[in-house]
């Protein structure tokens, strides 16, 4: 039984004097899109009635076949708390079908429950995700476009006057629990005008739903104070770029799959088959996790984020850590993510990698309690650790190798995703830059 039924909407509708009503879905490069409307035309949404031209959403379909439904789930209803004036601005999430009434493959909503439905037939009940999203603030020039001038010079858990975003991340805080956000903690982060908002952890596609909700007032409330929010991995040079840390715990019911009390690190035989799952897959998966050319500049040594495909219980370096908590909080957290990547498109592969090692029943390699950036190359060989994907393009490559992965996307998917991707890295490859120039234009 869902939360909101179709004569729930029509009465908040009234009740909450909305005038319009965002459409909301997300393209496959996770852009945040909409369809909006007045509340004239709510029952023909609330009927599934809702057509868009889905031609001019890259890569959804082609002009031929451009006719597309919103299907909104109701259980995404919530008024914008921030928009004022003459009647208010509510949202509805949708999923994305085909004039003939079948659900869309391109839609990465919709592909993210395909793989949810496998995850059932091995006899799983849900899968949990626990996000930890970084963003940086800089102040907006004098025209309102961004600079890059940070509004603090705070650093880990700084309090004002070094953080000066406090107050536009308490109201950041203040909206999304007005949204209906359970907000866990809020803090600066390591690196200056960097920041962090943990919110509880929700089934797969809530949570997902919830990312990109945040995103959207993350940016919203940060405009409000003079300032641009961006979730770019790595904007500036010389200081940690942000991640999206996913925190992954897979249940049967009220029973977290994950732990086994009497098992080594109290951890279950299904948890490390899933851990080993995303370490055989980690290659596969990372032009999904990190999907921008700018994603590599974090995935480096000496940043805190992860370059090294190993796992560890104790420290913070490998791509896979458990988190010290068990029982229901037993988890598996993957510190590669960033938050530029489709969430949808994230857990679908993640969900998939982990699934292909509890099906296949693998076993991870031996977990590593060292600082793996403290150790030279002969030392990671030795252990058998190997490298992240450097650039995008050669996560490309290692994405169409892996069947598991592409079986995550789907076929629609892959191939525009890839597509776009290639356009990306094509265009960075011979673009000149900066660097060049200061390099090369005197001494050559």
């Amino acid at each position: 039984m869902g939360k909101y039924s179709k004569e729930d909407i029509q009465r908040l509708v009234k009740e909450e004097n909305v005038n319009f009503i965002r459409l909301q879905f997300t393209d496959i490069l996770g852009v945040i899109k909409n369809v909006e409307i007045p509340t004239s035309q709510l029952d023909k949404a609330l009927d599934n009635k809702m057509m868009f031209d889905g031609s001019s959403i890259d890569g959804f379909v082609r002009i031929e076949e451009s006719d597309m439904y919103l299907y909104p789930d109701l259980d995404t209803w919530v008024v914008f708390p921030w928009i004022t004036g003459k009647g208010k601005v509510a949202r509805l999430i949708c999923d994305i079908y085909s004039p003939d009434g079948t659900p869309f493959a391109g839609d990465p909503r919709t592909n993210l429950k395909r793989v949810l439905k496998e995850m059932e037939e091995l006899g799983f009940t849900h899968f949990n995700l626990g996000p930890e999203p970084e963003f940086f603030l800089f102040k907006l020039d004098e025209r309102g476009e961004p600079s890059l001038e940070l509004n603090d010079h705070g650093g880990y858990f700084d309090l004002a006057p070094m953080d000066l975003g406090e107050n536009c991340r308490r109201d950041i805080v203040l909206e999304l629990e007005e949204m209906g956000f359970e907000i866990e903690a809020s803090h600066h982060e390591v690196a200056p005008g960097q920041h962090e908002i943990d919110f509880k952890y929700a089934d797969a596609v809530q949570a997902c739903d919830e990312i990109q909700t945040f995103k959207l007032v993350v940016k919203t409330i940060a405009r409000k104070h003079g300032l641009h929010a961006t979730f770019m991995p790595k904007p500036l040079f010389g200081v940690s770029g942000s991640g999206m840390h996913m925190n992954l715990s897979l249940f049967d019911g009220n029973r977290n799959t994950f732990l086994d009390e009497d098992g080594e690190m109290k951890l279950s035989e299904t948890a490390y088959q899933f851990i080993a799952g995303i370490i055989e897959h980690a290659k596969g998966f990372t032009a999904v996790t990190n999907p921008l050319v700018n994603s590599y500049k974090r995935l480096v040594p000496g940043y805190e984020a992860p370059c090294y495909i190993a796992w560890s219980g104790q420290n913070r370096s490998p791509l896979v850590r458990i988190p010290a908590s068990r029982g229901l909080s037993t988890r598996v957290e993957v510190r590669s993510v960033d938050p530029a990547a489709n969430p949808y498109l994230a857990m679908a592969v993640l969900l998939g990698a982990g699934l292909d090692g509890i099906r296949r029943k693998l076993t991870p390699p031996n977990a590593v309690d060292r600082n793996i950036y403290a150790m030279n190359q002969k030392e990671r060989e030795a252990v058998g650790i190997e490298d992240l994907p450097s650039t995008l393009y050669n996560a490309l490559q290692e994405l169409q190798k892996d069947e598991v992965m592409k079986k995550a996307l789907g076929s629609h998917i892959l191939n525009n995703f890839v597509e776009a991707k290639e356009i990306e890295w094509d265009m960075f490859r011979t673009s000149v830059h900066p660097w060049e120039r200061e390099q090369y234009l005197k001494m050559y």
